[in-house]
């Protein structure tokens, strides 16, 4: 797991309604061009990574991508809900601090 940072600004994010979790609201916000960073659980599938690449590729080409810093479980815990392999951060500054935090690890 990462540093308790960067699941902090997740907790942060998430209360502040700036998350987008789970496959379907990360794909939508990649789709309309909110999502500012796609994290990927450690252990999500291959096929879920890929599909989620081509499609900030495609609609989100500053959105950057992700994988590993968390677990699905720990990325569910980390925002309150049920464990998730994918979410999305839709604003600048917290995607930008967050991955800050991810990148010291």
């Amino acid at each position: 797991m990462t540093d308790n940072k960067a699941g902090g600004l997740l907790g942060i994010a998430r209360r502040a309604g700036l998350l987008s979790a789970g496959h379907d609201a990360a794909l939508g916000a990649i789709q309309n061009g909110s999502a500012c960073l796609c994290l990927l659980a450690a252990d999500a599938s291959a096929r879920l990574q890929a599909e989620m690449e081509r499609a900030a590729a495609r609609f989100s080409p500053n959105a950057a991508t992700v994988r590993g810093a968390f677990t699905m479980q720990e990325l569910g815990k980390t925002i309150g809900a049920k464990p998730t392999a994918v979410l999305t951060v839709n604003d600048a500054g917290f995607a930008a601090r967050i991955q800050d935090h991810i990148g010291r690890e």
